[in-house]
């Protein structure tokens, strides 16, 4: 890495520390619009975050992952609603780089700041039509929707022919094409605005498709043009992280004012203080234990896939199937050690204002997404090891 990589890399960090102060200051704020405030979104963009692994042809800086994930960690120290949006918006110009490069020219010819949103739930209805496909379907859980002009739906093509498997993509469609539909009305991750898309037969192009089976090969189109290594990184291992890592940086941000709330507190029935409770003193222990623990082992799995995509070596299936299920549990550790923190804090936690409430409830609404289940991943792990086929290949 040369050293000024390494001044760019730590300008990144710089700027997403900064703004913690102020994305404290705005999570009402966020909550009470249900979606990040513009001058959030515009701090991201000025920053440079939505282009750490965007392709350098469009203005993109092409970073390792592990830039990224610090970056969106870090952030959601401040507001995990903002974390979780810039990753699962900027993860997308990632992913943007594995399509033709005529969809990333019809998304970013004329304005390489254009973000993308998406939903991946296959639950498109798929035509096929001479040079591509009608797509129509309603889909939920789209991130920062209204912040973007493009989205990425997930449906199946029906097969060819009768008994083929049908074939998962990503379809890219512009936002001319699909209606969003206001309905985020929730008690966790408020301001990631996750509102419903709607598409009534809107013509995609053939082009405008991702095949799940190339980002699982690690073989796409766009690796015809972008070049750089990090677009040989399986798209499962990528995706999923977007999904979990701000609960690291949420359940970090509240450690301190966890000990500011009960370090000199009294409990009101027994008059003891709250900072000689074992109960207590576990959980803060925990929870910093717990963020250690998630951050380490997933830069170690970040470090063995860069390394594979480097020397262009496809990763063992059996160190993804294992890096899957890493990362699966990592909302819910997270999501145990805030609710023991929670706990601790007695019944003053559950009002909105209290400094933890906020983060048990976006932690345990990010535990809910269906990338963070661990039981599914953990079954396929311990199956495979015991010699059963692999029943994942979202890997």
């Amino acid at each position: 890495m040369t050293a000024q990589q390494m001044t760019d890399i730590e300008r990144l960090y710089s700027s997403a520390r900064r703004m913690i102060p102020g994305l404290r200051e705005r999570q009402a704020e966020a909550a009470s619009l249900g979606q990040l405030p513009e001058t959030t979104v515009r701090e991201m963009q000025e920053a440079g975050f939505f282009r750490i692994m965007q392709p350098a042809r469009y203005g993109g800086y092409e970073m390792d992952p592990e830039v990224f994930f610090r970056t969106q960690i870090t952030l959601a120290e401040g507001c995990m609603s903002t974390a979780w949006v810039l990753g699962v918006v900027a993860i997308h110009n990632w992913q943007l780089a594995l399509f033709d490069d005529r969809a990333q020219q019809d998304v970013w010819g004329e304005d390489s700041s254009v973000l993308i949103s998406s939903s991946y739930m296959p639950v498109g209805t798929v035509t096929r039509v001479d040079g591509g496909y009608r797509l129509s379907g309603h889909w939920g859980f789209s991130s920062g929707s209204k912040h973007c002009q493009w989205a990425f739906l997930g449906a199946m093509v029906p097969p060819e022919k009768a008994g083929d498997a049908p074939d998962y993509r990503t379809f890219l469609v512009p936002r001319n094409d699909y209606r969003i539909v206001d309905n985020w009305d929730v008690s966790g991750l408020e301001g990631t605005g996750s509102h419903d898309i709607v598409v009534q037969d809107a013509y995609v192009p053939e082009y405008r498709t991702h095949r799940s089976i190339d980002g699982f090969e690690c073989n796409s189109p766009g690796n015809a043009v972008n070049s750089h290594y990090i677009f040989r990184l399986p798209f499962g291992q990528i995706f999923v992280r977007a999904v979990c890592s701000s609960a690291i940086g949420a359940l970090r941000g509240v450690t301190d004012r966890y000990v500011e709330v009960n370090r000199n507190r009294v409990g009101l029935n027994d008059g003891n203080k709250i900072a000689s409770d074992p109960d207590a003193q576990m959980a803060l222990a925990n929870a910093i234990a717990t963020v250690d623990e998630c951050e380490t082992i997933m830069f170690r799995n970040f470090d063995q896939m860069v390394a594979a995509a480097k020397e262009d070596r496809p990763l063992p299936m059996e160190d993804r199937i294992k890096m899957r299920f890493d990362a699966s549990r990592v909302a819910a550790k997270c999501a145990d050690a805030i609710n023991a923190m929670f706990i601790a804090c007695g019944a003053q936690g559950i009002h909105r204002g209290h400094p933890l409430n906020r983060a048990w409830l976006d932690i345990n609404a990010g535990r809910t997404h269906v990338a963070n289940n661990p039981f599914k991943f953990g079954r396929n792990l311990g199956g495979t090891l015991m010699g059963q086929p692999n029943a994942d290949f979202f890997l």
